[in-house]
């Protein structure tokens, strides 16, 4: 196996089948989960998930926040929406954005608790 080092992989190929069995089927409750990740994966929208996560913003909150156009955060927020981290609501001439539910602030916080936890580990400070 090339690029595999020997003591990451099994020494002889065995497998359990009743749990491969199962769990095959369980996992096909994740397809599309992934675009969740992808879209956390950029640094900017993390930081607007973030932000939103903690309070309701208009567009130009979030553009000041994150140092962008208002164009540009508009384009980040917009795309949040449409895979259903983010919601919108229109007040007179300003549209405010916030998470789409709880769930999204869990995500973040537990994502947040795991990387403050592994840095603690190294013997990194974490602010």
């Amino acid at each position: 196996m090339s690029g595999v080092r020997q003591q990451d992989v099994c020494e002889v190929f065995c497998f359990n089948e009743e749990k491969v069995e199962r769990l095959k089927s369980e996992v096909k409750i994740t397809d599309g989960l992934a675009t969740v990740f992808k879209a956390l994966a950029d640094d900017t929208r993390i930081k607007i998930v973030y932000a939103l996560s903690r309070e309701e913003l208009c567009v130009c909150d979030v553009s000041s926040i994150i140092g962008s156009t208002v164009a540009a955060a508009s384009h980040h927020l917009r795309f949040l929406k449409n895979i259903g981290l983010a919601k919108q609501r229109r007040q007179g001439k300003m549209i405010f954005y916030s998470l789409d539910d709880d769930c999204v602030t869990t995500i973040i916080d537990s994502a947040l608790n795991h990387f403050r936890h592994n840095n603690q580990k190294k013997g990194k400070r974490i602010e």
